[in-house]
C-alpha cells in the first residue's frame, strides 16, 4: 500500500493551482479573482482537486 503524502508535498501540488474550465490549462497564481488562463484567455478557473477520481474517501 502507498503511504500517505506529506503536506509539503500536497502543498507544492495544490496551493495556488487553479485549472481552466474551459482548456484545461493548469495556472499557478496567488489571486484567483484577477488571474486569466494563458492559453484561451478565460477567467472561469477553479482549484485544482485534491482526490483522484476513484479513490475511496477516509
Amino acid at each position: 500500500m502507498a503511504s500517505p503524502r506529506p503536506e509539503v508535498v500536497d502543498e507544492r501540488l495544490f496551493k495556488n493551482v487553479y485549472i481552466c474550465m474551459r482548456c484545461n490549462a493548469r495556472i499557478r497564481t496567488k489571486n484567483p479573482a484577477r488571474a486569466k488562463c494563458r492559453r484561451c484567455g478565460s477567467k472561469r478557473l477553479r482549484p485544482k482537486k485534491k482526490m483522484l477520481r476513484g479513490a475511496s474517501k477516509k
